[in-house]
């Protein structure tokens, strides 16, 4: 039975669709003023990974996720370009595409643009205003009146008066009547982007963007409301204020917030200049090296990402690769042929028939993965039992039980491939990491596999003094050769 954290009412609780095994789920996405960075990409792994489990679970899941493609920061820095707003949010939006594709986060359901729902916008600002939820000004925007909607500041805990309730001051804003309520259309200025509405030329608001696009494509009540937990207040209090007030019906069933991104215990932003672009770490790191290091945490707590933490995690994501590398290979895998790994023997390649059934593990693995998931999406504990089972996977290796540790790899790429983890092919995440590490070390492959290849000349001549020298002068390089029990070698990197 899966139970989530339901920030709505502050518990955990039976998660139960309004329409039995689909679920609609919406998940606040970017604003495309700038290059993605680790937080944007912690968002879009969390909600990719809980849309995965249910769709795990058996439930049918539409997910929306959207793009702010008009906004005051986009219009800024397209001004200070000096190129076309709506331009440059394209532009964003396909690089930042283009690194979820080569993150592994999968598209949602549905893509949904701001700009794509103008008119849908214009609708529900023209019924807020009819059923006296919202008023426009003189100056051509419009506010939402905050003290029509009696429930407000409950869902952010805010009491009533409390200065954290109070919005931008109207004194700054010409028309609005309490320093609450917020803007849902703002009129252009001068040289800005606009459409044509009741009130004047202008644009949304940033709040009623989301509101709109959920309900669009999800209908008036979403099973799951989605987003980091900064948007608490103002975003989804002040979602939760104009989509009840056009409906008269509960907005989400479920708010499930994740946590913000710390650098070595501090919060990201420009003045300390800490920030982590998410294209830097996908030059620097294979798309699970990422992944496990964010789901290493609880989603709703933050993350801190402490020095040296990716270093850390691709040597661990490398020796699982490694592991599945040498099963296939031993297991007699075609899709396994290539890698520097000796081959087996005549005895090993006999014994690599994979054996029918499931094995304990293979069993173990799945139930304490779904009891882990079940648990609020405990993606936590989920990831220290990979590390654990794949002790396990080689002391089968090392057996010699090929055939039960076949299934055993296969039920953790399975399973962890849930998590959008160890999926990819073993030969191409060994080879990107190695290859990563000889650039650091300042040599090429092609000199270190001409020193093995004299190592093992040496080596079998039995001129173990002039070995000892080719070896060293490699490990000095960060470079060691590997002898395994089977008599077969191999060159390796050293972390």
């Amino acid at each position: 039975m899966l139970k989530v954290y339901n920030v709505l009412n502050r518990k955990k609780e039976e998660f139960v669709p309004g329409d039995g095994g689909n679920v609609k789920m919406y998940a606040c996405g970017i604003t495309a003023s700038g290059s993605a960075h680790i937080g944007h990409a912690y968002q879009a792994i969390i909600f990719d990974v809980i849309r995965s489990y249910l769709e795990y679970s058996g439930y049918n899941v539409t997910y929306v996720r959207n793009y702010t493609d008009v906004d005051d920061k986009i219009i800024i820095k397209a001004r200070e370009l000096k190129v076309d707003p709506q331009q440059y949010a394209e532009q964003i939006m396909g690089e930042i595409d283009g690194q979820f594709r080569e993150l592994g986060v999968m598209p949602p359901t549905i893509c949904s643009r701001a700009t794509e729902c103008i008119s849908d916008m214009i609708s529900f600002i023209q019924t807020l205003i009819d059923k006296g939820f919202a008023y426009p000004t003189e100056y051509g925007d419009v506010y939402y009146k905050v003290d029509r909607f009696p429930k407000y500041g409950a869902f952010s805990n805010r009491l009533e008066g409390s200065e954290l309730l109070s919005g931008v001051r109207k004194e700054t804003e010409p028309g609005k009547l309490d320093d609450r309520d917020f803007a849902l259309w703002k009129h252009a200025g001068d040289d800005e982007i606009f459409w044509e509405s009741p009130w004047g030329k202008g644009r949304p608001g940033w709040h009623i963007e989301c509101s709109t696009m959920s309900m669009k494509y999800l209908g008036e009540t979403l099973d799951i409301h989605g987003g980091g937990k900064d948007l608490i207040f103002p975003h989804h209090e002040n979602e939760i204020a104009q989509s009840e007030a056009l409906t008269g019906k509960p907005f989400a069933r479920y708010w499930l917030h994740n946590g913000l991104v710390k650098v070595n215990g501090q919060k990201m932003s420009k003045s300390l200049g800490n920030g982590i672009l998410l294209k830097d770490l996908l030059d620097n790191y294979v798309g699970d090296v990422i992944k496990i290091t964010l789901l290493m945490n609880s989603y709703r707590s933050d993350v801190n990402i402490m020095d040296g933490i990716f270093d850390s995690n691709e040597a661990k994501i490398y020796e699982i690769y490694k592991l599945f590398d040498k099963v296939g290979t031993l297991a007699g895998g075609a899709e396994q042929a290539g890698t520097e790994h000796a081959d087996p023997g005549k005895a090993d390649a006999e014994k690599a028939v994979p054996q029918p059934g499931v094995s304990q593990l293979s069993a173990r693995i799945e139930n304490e993965f779904r009891e882990a998931m079940d648990n609020d999406f405990n993606t936590s504990l989920a990831v220290a039992n990979l590390f654990g089972y794949s002790q396990e996977l080689a002391k089968l290796v090392n057996k010699n039980l090929i055939g039960e540790a076949l299934d055993v790899m296969n039920t953790l790429k399975r399973v962890y491939g849930v998590l959008r983890l160890l999926n990819d092919r073993p030969a191409d995440v060994i080879a990107s990491i190695k290859n990563k590490h000889l650039k650091l070390a300042g040599v090429d492959k092609a000199e270190t596999d001409e020193a093995f290849e004299k190592w093992k000349i040496l080596k079998s001549e039995k001129k173990f003094d002039e070995c000892d020298i080719i070896r060293n002068d490699m490990a000095a390089k960060g470079i060691v050769f590997v002898t395994e029990r089977n008599g077969g070698s191999y060159w390796d990197v050293r972390f």
